[in-house]
């Protein structure tokens, strides 16, 4: 899915997605059952205390 389907999807502005993606805004609550709504996942998994991984750390863990 790309930014702009995730923003039409739950009701904002792309440039909103990828400030989530970076790190630079923390999204509501609503929009953050909207978003774990749009990807079939429970609220759990969009919110959490612990940082999320890098996708970048991510791959490179998975390539070793």
């Amino acid at each position: 899915m790309s930014r702009r389907e995730l923003a039409e999807t739950v009701g904002v502005n792309p440039q909103t997605i990828g400030y989530l993606e970076r790190g630079d805004y923390s999204p509501s609550l609503e929009l953050g059952m909207k978003i774990a709504q749009a990807f079939d996942l429970p609220v759990e998994l969009v919110f959490s205390f612990t940082p999320f991984e890098s996708v970048a750390a991510a791959l490179r863990r998975a390539a070793e």
